[in-house]
């Protein structure tokens, strides 16, 4: 199953790539187009159909054999120096993220205000870094795994804290699809434990659902970003209020 499902990823990433669209596969295989997304979901492919849609991509199965031997060397983080360059130039971090998200060059380019040339050059500098690997006729191939995340406490982390994260909070979090959740409590290391393991699952759904939706229009897919974080805290001015922790021992 684990074999079946990465080269269900690697399918649909090469589909991407090609700018065939579920609707495409859907006409060539005579099925509806919620048929068609009803089987990537579920991973339920016949061989046949497996078949005929790398067929319509122009691929066949050893093309996605080796994509997934590929997989294994893609990246989960990068090196220090790599970050650094990143946040050194906005605009590579703009491009790269875009990357990371799964972007077209066109769409890239439609997004923000570059020129092809510019594009191109800050495309140039990723695939220098290995972050990408660019390809003829402009084709992105982004270098980092599903679980990709960045350095804690890195340079890219740090430009949040000091560059984002008010931004990020500057909302009443009511709009279609937002939310923001804030719960304190008293939980023991292992219920603690139990709870981040499931966080990390969350972020886990809302990575592959970001991938399971690239076949959507971009327009259909506005920027969402999901903050989940959990630590042993009181609110300073609280603190102020608390016995000396000699006194606390006694509890």
């Amino acid at each position: 199953m684990a074999i079946t499902n990465a080269l269900i990823d690697v399918l649909k990433r090469e589909l991407k790539a090609r700018s065939i669209t579920y609707a495409q596969v859907a006409r060539r295989l005579q099925l509806s187009e919620a048929s068609v997304k009803r089987m990537f979901s579920t991973r339920d492919f016949m061989l046949s159909r497996l078949d005929e849609i790398c067929d319509l991509a122009g691929i066949d199965l050893s093309d996605l054999a080796r994509g997934v031997a590929a997989r294994e060397t893609l990246l989960t983080r990068l090196s220090l120096a790599q970050e650094k360059e990143l946040v050194s130039d906005i605009r590579l971090l703009a491009v790269a993220v875009s990357c990371i998200h799964h972007l077209s060059f066109e769409q890239i380019l439609h997004y923000y205000a570059f020129t092809e040339a510019e594009l191109t050059g800050l495309l140039a500098r990723l695939d220098r870094l290995k972050l990408i690997e660019l390809q003829a006729n402009n084709r992105i191939r982004p270098l980092v795994a599903r679980a990709f995340t960045w350095l804690p406490q890195g340079p890219i982390q740090s430009f949040f804290y000091a560059q984002a994260q008010a931004d990020f909070f500057r909302s009443r979090f009511d709009a279609p699809g937002e939310a923001l959740v804030f719960a304190s409590g008293r939980l023991s290391a292992a219920a603690a434990a139990r709870l981040a393991e499931r966080m990390t699952r969350v972020v886990q759904e809302f990575r592959e659902t970001h991938i399971e939706e690239l076949y959507l229009p971009l327009e259909e897919r506005p920027p969402m970003s999901i903050l989940v974080a959990m630590r042993a805290w009181d609110f300073g001015l609280l603190r102020a209020l608390e016995r000396k922790s000699t006194e606390n021992s006694k509890r």
